[in-house]
């Protein structure tokens, strides 16, 4: 592994490339080349990013969900390389794609930045729950692509303006997030993918999750705790139907089916990677849109 990566930093360094500017980023200031020709991604909402502004990686972390990527997203991915999950890149498949530029996350790639560093100018943002704006800005920073970046967001910040208009007063009600997984059940407060969005909308939440924190790790028996004018659930399962088996369980529960949203048949389930997973613009709009079929708003 040692020798492929000073083989290859060797060969990087014989090839002329034109330096275009110094990009800050949460390991610190990185240069990067002028329009980067192959670039690599190392998290999901990191591939929808370069995705929207017109960037094919050569090479990608797998999706959460899907074989190897998420349905939403898999029409614009072929040829693209899938490197193993963001987690548990394979170093040895990213360096033989000869990137010149990769883009990252510190919470998940902090430990390999070194040897990232190694294969090509890598560039990792902050952090991964919150507000994906700010990730947005600074791959497109590196990619040169600042405008197709703020163009981006425009739009999506339009988008958000329509649809909060037509939603009017359904804006008061109260809405709960809540996300069902093998080993527990979370129930989302606005430092997650979904609570930025909602909060972006202007919609309302619960007391338990109007707090600035990303969720809390409940059991079955908190599930009152999990009530709300209205609720919007999502199961993550990774294909041994553990995660599937335990959403069936909870909605099957007499103190789910005593929540005042399931009496009045204000429940709405949603897909897990368009709601949580994914965690990048092209989710993001199309969370605009679950949202506006659920208020059939056109």
């Amino acid at each position: 592994m040692r020798a492929i990566l000073t083989s290859l930093t060797l060969l990087i360094g014989l090839v002329p490339m034109a330096w275009a500017d110094t990009v800050t980023h949460a390991m610190g200031e990185t240069e990067v080349p002028d329009t980067p020709q192959r670039v690599v991604v190392l998290t999901n909402e990191g591939t929808e990013a370069v995705l929207a502004m017109g960037v094919t990686p050569v090479g990608a972390a797998n999706s959460w969900l899907g074989d190897p990527w998420y349905p939403h997203i898999t029409g614009t991915m072929d040829g693209v390389e899938p490197l193993g999950r963001e987690s548990a890149i394979n170093l040895e498949l990213l360096a033989a794609l000869e990137p010149d530029l990769i883009l990252g996350n510190k919470q998940r790639h902090e430990e390999i930045y070194e040897q990232l560093t190694a294969i090509a100018p890598t560039v990792l943002s902050e952090r991964l729950r919150g507000d994906w704006r700010v990730n947005l800005e600074i791959y497109a920073a590196a990619l040169d692509r600042q405008d197709e970046g703020a163009a981006l967001l425009a739009e999506y910040d339009a988008e958000v303006a329509a649809l909060s208009d037509a939603l009017g007063g359904s804006l008061q009600e109260e809405v709960s997030v809540i996300r069902f997984l093998a080993g527990n059940i979370r129930i989302y407060q606005l430092d997650s993918f979904s609570g930025v969005i909602l909060s972006d909308l202007g919609f309302a939440r619960p007391a338990n999750q109007n707090v600035p924190e990303f969720a809390l790790r409940v059991g079955r028996e908190s599930i009152p705790d999990m009530d709300g004018d209205r609720i919007v659930h999502f199961t993550y399962d990774n294909g041994n139907g553990e995660g599937d088996a335990a959403a069936a369980e909870a909605l099957s529960d007499p103190l789910w089916q005593g929540l005042s949203a399931v009496q009045a048949g204000r429940v709405h389930g949603v897909d897990d990677a368009i709601w949580n997973t994914a965690g990048g613009v092209i989710a993001a709009r199309l969370m605009l849109e679950d949202i506006a079929e659920i208020y059939g708003i056109e």
